[in-house]
C-alpha cells in the first residue's frame, strides 16, 4: 500500500522531500503558508494547499489525522514550528518528523511528541567535515549520536587481507556490512573474502571505534 504523507513547509528542505517522495511515487499532501511556493509544488505533489498550520482547525478540516506521517519542515519560524507540531500531536497524528533549527528547539520538540527531530544543516555539516577531514571516509551516515555508517576506500595496507585475517570486529567492534567493488556489489561479504585496493566497504559502527579502525588500519 501507498503510504500518505503531509509536508508542511517548502523551503528548501521541505521541497527536497515533498520531491522525493512525489518521486517514489508516494501520495504527498505540500502544504504553505506562501501561495507561490505552493503554487510551484502544485504539480509536483497530489494536493498543494495554502493554509496556516498553527490554527487548529484548518487542519483538522485537511483531514492531517489520516495521513501516516506529517513533516514539519517550517524554517526560520520556530513558533510556527512547536505550534503545529504540538496541535499535530493533539490531533492524533501517527508519526510526525520535526525540523530543528537548533538544540533548543529539538529539546521542545520532542517532549512535546514529535517522534524523529532532524537537522539538516547540521548533519549536513557533519557530514562535509567527516569527508574532509579523512582521505579515506568518501561518504558518511549518521545513524544516531554515536555510530555511523561510512564509506571507506581500502588501500594498500587493507589489500590482500581477508576480513577474517583483519579480525576487525572483535579488534575494532565495526562491522564491513557490504563491500563495493566496481560495478559489483557483496552485501554481508564472507570472512574469508579477501579485500583488493580500492574496495568501497560499508562499515557500520561507534564513531569512536570507526576512528580507531582508520587510524591504525588505514593509516599505518
Amino acid at each position: 500500500m501507498k503510504k500518505e504523507f503531509v509536508v508542511i513547509g517548502l523551503g528548501r528542505f521541505g521541497g527536497s522531500i515533498c520531491r522525493a517522495l512525489a518521486e517514489q511515487g508516494m501520495e504527498v499532501m505540500a502544504i504553505d503558508v506562501d501561495e507561490d511556493r505552493v503554487n510551484e509544488f502544485a504539480s509536483i505533489a497530489s494536493h498543494a494547499v495554502v493554509a496556516d498550520t498553527t490554527d487548529e482547525s484548518v487542519l483538522k478540516s485537511l483531514g492531517i489525522r489520516n495521513f501516516d506521517h506529517v513533516i514539519v519542515a517550517i524554517g526560520d519560524d520556530i513558533q510556527s514550528s512547536i505550534l503545529t507540531t504540538l496541535i499535530l500531536k493533539e490531533i492524533g497524528v501517527q508519526r510526525i518528523t520535526a525540523k530543528a533549527q537548533n538544540d533548543y528547539h529539538e529539546k521542545v520538540l520532542r517532549k512535546i511528541g514529535a517522534d524523529q527531530v532532524v537537522h539538516p544543516e547540521r548533519d549536513m555539516g557533519k557530514r562535509i567535515a567527516n569527508n574532509m577531514i579523512s582521505n579515506n571516509v568518501l561518504d558518511y551516515l549518521e545513524l544516531s549520536d554515536e555510530h555511523s555508517i561510512v564509506e571507506i576506500v581500502a588501500n594498500e595496507l587493507l589489500a590482500g587481507n581477508s576480513i577474517i585475517d583483519l579480525d576487525i570486529r572483535a579488534r575494532y567492534g565495526i562491522n564491513i556490512v557490504a563491500i563495493k567493488r566496481g560495478r559489483e556489489v557483496i552485501v554481508s561479504p564472507q570472512a574469508e573474502e579477501p579485500i583488493q585496493k580500492d574496495d568501497l566497504l560499508i562499515v557500520i559502527g561507534a564513531d569512536s571505534d570507526i576512528s580507531r579502525f582508520e587510524k591504525k588500519v588505514m593509516n599505518g
